[in-house]
């Protein structure tokens, strides 16, 4: 079964699995133990320090091993912004942000903080300019990600890490998607990563700390990992993760372009086999593992359903898979179409010929999602304007409802949809840009919802 969700965690890498047996013979012991078994520990540990360090591009002495890449976020940010109170309460971030990140702003803010998120483009990429424009006083650290986890695109992270130094604000990078890729720009203060997502163990994160940031642990600390990651180290999950990102890192040139290869043909071949098909993120600057693809009249619930039906396993964004009924908030701050979302993210080795029967199943599992929907159906006519109440449906229901009416009014005439669906403010306007309609806007509806006005223009 072709497994297409190495975003969210990848497959075991073969030699985490070797280095994970290994240890659980070898570090079993106390690596703080001066006998002989805690030495043998502790050479392990150490080994798989300074190989993590090496591939992060700091000094072993600044990285420590965490019980996730959540809590090496956490503990990055709450320890920066502890160790520079004096100079303010502002924490900046960009609004595309893995939730870890956001969680971390929620939590400083109710405890008073401050908290500025930078918008994005279409593409999911923050404006270097724009995010230097908020590094001012009172700033006390700034994040950004070094690759999105949702649509893939790269951030200007150099550029970004350049004006972070020129304010004197600390920079706090989230390497999660990209560090088994290869290392991050140079210029950053703290840096959070998570083994899963390169083919380590779960359970391991890693935080880096350059020497001479302000940074006081927050929470109860002991004698381990430098006071910043408390209690018992897993340490063949550890050496495990360190040995496959060295390994990750020695294929990463070959296969992150044989990979890029086969999503640039997912990237061409889905909006030619499927009609009305956005696909998101920057077609550049990009992982190149990652494609990303909404589809205009599909519930998002059942695409995924039906790909599983066929044997494929994709992840989505969108709003109709998620007990929220809101759609992603990194598809929302991009302002793009987020009905039937699809993210495909290719695990090493992935096999071409699975790309390719992906491509034939697609179209057909689209067509039928959209034939069960009721989508592709019309009322002709030119008549006045119209009012559409799709209040209590949730995605794609609206967009397909408008659909089907706009057709029916005049050119210059107008269709109002009333929804309470909170993926309408999405998708109703990127409708209307796929489709060469113009949206006139959103205002609350009586009732209750938003009343979106489309006027026709063709």
């Amino acid at each position: 079964m072709p497994y297409f969700d190495a975003a969210s965690a990848a497959p075991l890498h073969p030699v985490a699995r070797q280095a994970l047996l290994a240890a659980l013979d070898e570090g079993w012991a106390d690596p703080a133990r001066l006998y002989r078994e805690g030495r043998r520990a502790r050479l392990l540990l150490d080994a798989a320090r300074e190989a993590a360090a090496e591939a992060v591009g700091c000094r072993p002495d600044e990285l420590v091993f965490t019980p996730s890449g959540t809590r090496a976020v956490h503990s990055g940010v709450s320890g920066a912004l502890a160790g520079r109170r004096r100079v303010g309460g502002r924490l900046v971030v960009s609004a595309v942000e893995h939730s870890s990140v956001l969680h971390a702003g929620e939590a400083h803010a109710a405890a008073g903080g401050t908290v500025t998120e930078v918008p994005v483009g279409r593409t999911g990429a923050v404006d270097p300019e724009v995010f230097a424009a908020e590094l001012g006083e009172g700033v006390a650290l700034a994040c950004l990600q070094s690759a999105n986890h949702e649509v893939g695109t790269e951030q200007p992270v150099a550029e970004v890490a350049e004006a972070c130094r020129a304010a004197g604000v600390p920079l706090l990078v989230d390497a999660a998607q990209s560090l088994g890729w290869g290392p991050v720009p140079e210029g950053w203060s703290l840096l959070a990563a998570s083994a899963h997502k390169w083919g380590g163990p779960a359970g391991v994160g890693l935080l880096a700390v350059r020497k001479g940031v302000r940074f006081a642990p927050q929470g109860p600390s002991d004698e381990r990992e430098s006071g910043r990651a408390p209690g018992f180290e897993n340490l063949p999950a550890i050496v495990a993760a360190a040995a496959s990102l060295r390994a990750v890192r020695a294929e990463a040139a070959a296969e992150g372009a044989r990979l890029r290869a086969l999503v640039d043909r997912i990237r061409a071949r889905v909006p030619e086999l499927v009609p009305d098909v956005e696909v998101v993120g920057d077609p550049v600057r990009r992982l190149p593992h990652v494609v990303t693809f909404s589809c205009l009249y599909v519930d998002g619930e059942t695409l995924l359903s039906e790909l599983d039906r066929e044997e494929f396993s994709v992840s989505s964004g969108s709003s109709c898979t998620s007990s929220t009924l809101t759609p992603s908030h990194v598809l929302r701050a991009m302002g793009v179409l987020s009905e039937g979302n699809v993210r495909v993210s290719l695990p090493t080795g992935t096999d071409e010929a699975d790309v390719d029967r992906f491509l034939t199943v697609l179209p057909r599992v689209v067509a039928s999602v959209r034939e069960r929907l009721g989508a592709g159906t019309t009322v002709p006519g030119e008549g006045e304007d119209l009012v559409v109440d799709a209040r209590g449906k949730r995605c794609p229901v609206p967009v397909i409802e408008l659909a089907k009416v706009i057709g029916a009014v005049r050119v210059g005439g107008t269709v109002t949809v009333l929804s309470d669906d909170e993926a309408a403010r999405l998708d109703i306007p990127a409708w209307c840009e796929m489709r060469g309609q113009r949206y006139e806007g959103a205002s609350p509806a009586p009732g209750g919802g938003h009343a979106y006005v489309v006027r026709r223009a063709s």
